[in-house]
Parts: structure tokens; sequence; C-alpha cells
């Protein structure tokens, strides 16, 4: 049976708890884990090349709906994202965030490999489809997993480490992509080596499962208040342990109505406006995140560089991925939420329309990288303010569901950019993205609440 006093007193533990090595340990060992999901899901863009150069993929409108394979590509990705999040994060809810952290983790790395092994370019995206869902599911489990981890002091900071560790895997698979595509080790095509390593992370997954523990705050919703009470002790005496000194007493427990929740409460006061908000901004960022960065060596290409040179370029802009959050961390718990996605955005919008009218290497490889920064900023802050707007007890399904809109974008806007880069050029690409990230500005900045350095359960209350 639930014990909602046990439950509160948990999360007014979690929230005093200060920044220390225990703390940065769980966060960094759930990013790790992330790390294998960023590299397959960026690998959409830099894997691409090989697939034209095999004979695999086809140049020009010889693709699913007269566009070209890449489209189709980046359209079976989003639609199998778009499926794990819509259909399947609700798991995380029922069976707890660390063991769909791991399940999921594996499902995409072993689609993944099956996927390498295939010779046509409908085996490719049917694979790539399965492994979408299971990368749908870890990313809705990551951010729930480590909002709900992370003290209200430091969230902003913790998802800003979290974005940093699992965009390490960009430069990686970028740098694989340069490395492998021209070549053929061992008599096997490079792109499919690209695939295999990024399928190694099934080998990790259970070493970073042991060393990670059940979230408290879930555990205290359902009943199981004593594991939940057994792991935060541990914490708190490793923290006390670190520090040197006692914790500090937590603050008055907040109130608490958390149990099983209903996926209809989405529809409902006072989480509808939320729903609807967060709804309508996702179908509008991601144009500009994955619009950018999983048409980045394309983008470079039409703008006059050669298959190498837009591979060499990309590895170069790919280093900013890693770099922005850090960048961007003491902003993170010390400006308002909705403010750095509106500023983000906007960054998006006017770099992009200067990237269209660039040319020459050091201008298109620094706009890149400055939109880099810019959309990573966006997307730090976006993924800590989803997951704090909903309570616990539905954290995962909402996000699940206000996520896969951005999902079910992609999957059309991968037909759009291919088409706008077909009758466009890059130009008429940035002009699309430009206009999304005006949505984005108008609906965070007019509906969204602010959420900066207020307890998860407030937030969720108010």
């Amino acid at each position: 049976m639930r014990d909602l006093a046990t439950a509160a007193d948990i999360a007014a533990r979690l929230d005093r708890l200060p920044a220390s090595r225990g703390v940065w340990r769980l966060i960094g060992l759930i990013s790790l884990g992330g790390c294998f999901e960023y590299y397959d899901l960026f690998m959409t863009a830099y894997v691409a090349p090989g697939l034209f150069a095999a004979g695999i993929f086809h140049p020009g409108a010889k693709g699913l709906f007269g566009l070209t394979d890449q489209a189709a590509f980046a359209a079976a990705t989003f639609a199998g994202l778009y499926v794990g999040t819509i259909v399947f994060s609700q798991v995380a809810d029922r069976f707890g965030r660390r063991a769909i952290f791991t399940g999921s983790l594996v499902w995409y790395c072993v689609a993944t490999l099956v996927m390498a092994v295939q010779s046509t370019a409908v085996g490719i995206d049917i694979w790539r489809l399965v492994a979408g869902v299971g990368i749908g599911v870890e990313l809705v489990t990551i951010d729930t997993y480590v909002v709900e981890l992370a003290p209200r002091a430091i969230r902003g900071r913790a998802l800003a480490l979290n974005q940093a560790v699992q965009f390490l895997a960009v430069p990686v698979v970028a740098c694989a992509c340069w490395a492998l595509i021209p070549r053929a080790p061992f008599g096997i095509a490079g792109w499919r080596w690209v695939m295999i390593a990024g399928a190694a992370g099934a080998l990790v997954v259970w070493a970073i499962r042991a060393k990670v523990p059940e979230s408290p705050r879930w555990l205290a919703i359902h009943g199981r208040g004593a594991d939940a009470d057994r792991i935060l002790a541990a914490l708190e005496a490793e923290i006390a342990a670190e520090t040197g000194e006692a914790l500090p007493p937590p603050s008055a427990a907040p109130a608490h109505d958390e149990g099983r929740g209903a996926f209809a409460e989405l529809f409902r006061p006072p989480y509808l406006g939320r729903t609807t908000m967060l709804s309508v901004f996702n179908i509008a960022q991601t144009i500009g995140f994955y619009g950018f960065g999983n048409w980045l060596p394309s983008l470079l290409a039409a703008q006059g560089a050669s298959v190498t040179k837009s591979l060499a370029w990309s590895f170069i802009i790919a280093f900013a991925y890693p770099v922005a959050p850090f960048l961007f961390s003491g902003l993170a718990d010390r400006v308002e939420r909705k403010w750095q996605i509106v500023a983000a955005a906007l960054g998006t919008a006017g770099l992009g329309l200067l990237f269209g009218r660039a040319s020459g290497p050091v201008a298109l490889i620094a706009l890149g990288v400055a939109i880099t920064l810019s959309n990573n900023l966006l997307s730090f802050a976006f993924h800590t303010y989803q997951a704090e707007l909903f309570p616990t007890r539905l954290r995962a399904r909402a996000v699940g569901f206000v996520y896969s809109w951005s999902r079910l974008s992609t999957v059309f806007t991968s037909f759009m950019i291919a088409f706008f880069l077909r009758e466009g050029g890059t130009r008429g690409v940035v002009a699309f993205i430009a206009a999304a990230m005006g949505v984005v500005v108008l609906t965070i900045a007019v509906f969204g609440p602010r959420t900066g350095g207020i307890g998860l359960e407030r937030i969720s209350r108010d």
C-alpha cells in the first residue's frame, strides 16, 4: 500500500542533497548509457553518404514519395522514435526507470546489429524503424531518471552534464564515418563497421546497470518505501563521508498526491495546458534541431563541398555537441528555464539564415558550430523543462506523449526538408527552420510556466 508521507519525505530528502561526487556519479553513469543512444541516433546523418557510395541508397527522387532514400531513412528512424515514445514510454512508469533504461538499450543495440548486415534500402529502413522504437523509450526514460535523482538546486546542471556526456557520441560517430566509410576493413564495408560499433553498447550496459539504483521517488510512490529509504540512506551516508559533515535537515515535506497516474490526467487541468503547449513546442523544435543535425553533410554538400569534405567539416562541427552543455551549464540553474529555450530558438533561427548565405569552409564551419551550440542549449533546457512539468506518477508517459509529437513531426519534416533542399537549396531549408523556431519562441514565451529552483512536487501541483 502507498505511504504518501514516506513519498513526501523521500522527495524532501532528495531535494536537500548538495552537489557532490555521489550525485554526479549517478548522473554520469546514466548519461554514459545514453551515449550509445545518441551514437545510434546521430548515425542517421553521418552514415548516409556511405550507403549512397555502396549503391544501397540512390541519389535523386527515387525513394519513398518520390524523394531521396536518405529522407526515407530519416523518416524510418523517427517513425520508430514516435512509436517508442507514444506507445511504450509508459512502461517506465509501471516497471521502473532502471529496468526500462536497461531493456531499451539492449533492444536498439540488437536491432542496429541486425541492420548492419542488411543489403537493401528496404531492409535497412525496416530495422532502423525497429531500433528507433528502443531509442524512443530510452530517451524518455533517461530524462525522467535524471530529473528524479537530481536535487532541485542542480536539475539544470544535471541535465547539462547528461547531455554533455551523451553528446560525446556525436563526434565519435562523425569520426567513425569519416575514417571508415571510404574504406572496407577486412573486406567489410565501412558503413557496416559504424553500425556494429554502435551495437557494442549492449556489452557495457550490464556494468552500468549494476551501479545505478532505481529512482527513490518511483519506489516510494509504488509502495516500496523501505527500498527507497535504503537507497537514499546509502547515498546520504556517502555524501556525508565525502563532505565530512552532517547533511542539513530536509525542508518541510511537500504535499503529495502520488500513485498510479492515468493517461487521461494529461487532458484535465492543471496538465491540459502544459500538454498542449509542449506538444506544439515539440512539433516545431525538432525541425530546427534535427533538421540541421541530421542533414548537415547534405547541407554542406549543397553549399559546394564534396562528400569527403562534407564529412570532414561535419566531424569538426560535431565537437560542439559535447562542449555546448559545459559552456552553458553555469546558466542552467541561474536563468529561468523557459527563457533559455526562447534565447536558444532565436539563436538557431538567426544563425541558420546566415548559414544559408555563407560560402567557404571557415564561414560554414564557424556558423555550423554556432548553430550546434544554440541547438544544444535548447536541447538540455527543454529536456529538463518538460520533465519538470508533470508529477512522478505519470512523468514518463507524459514526457513520452508530448515528446512523441517531435518524432511524428520529424517523420514528415524529413520529407519536407528533402523537398526544400531540392527546390530551394540550403537557403530554403534554413528559412523553413527559422519559421519553426519562431513558433517555439511564441509558444514558450507566452504559455510556458516558470520552474527554476522549484521542487518537482510543487511544480506538478501548482
